[in-house]
């Protein structure tokens, strides 16, 4: 059983930072991309960043310059440092991470179960 548990939600002032951790845990192959998603009351959900098994890195233009994606491949774990936060930066972060379970399998997604980040003074 592959699970992804996101933490370092909460509550923060404009202008403050905040560090979403997500930990894979189970047993696969190999784990490739792993991206950060989130969605806010009323719309849908969006790509925010993406890094691959060997750190190549992209975000949405919104977050460009305020947000690093970064992972650590001993730890199966994947961060989102966010920075000079806005109110509109406000949703529920979800991680998620492409692995195979063996060599030659299929590609699987799966889904972290998210954390709310409220920034609001």
């Amino acid at each position: 059983q592959v699970q992804l548990v996101e933490s370092g939600g909460g509550l923060v002032q404009p202008g403050g930072s905040l560090r979403l951790s997500c930990a894979a845990s189970g047993r696969w192959f190999s784990l490739d991309v792993m991206r950060w998603y989130r969605q806010a009351p009323g719309k849908e959900r969006e790509l925010v960043a993406a890094i691959s098994r060997v750190g190549t890195t992209s975000y949405v233009d919104s977050v460009k310059g305020r947000v690093t994606i970064s992972r650590d491949n001993a730890k199966n774990t994947v961060y989102l440092q966010m920075n000079s936060l806005k109110p509109e930066d406000t949703a529920v972060y979800y991680c998620n991470a492409d692995l195979r379970r063996q060599v030659g399998g299929v590609l699987e997604r799966y889904w972290g179960q998210g954390t709310q980040v409220a920034v609001s003074s």
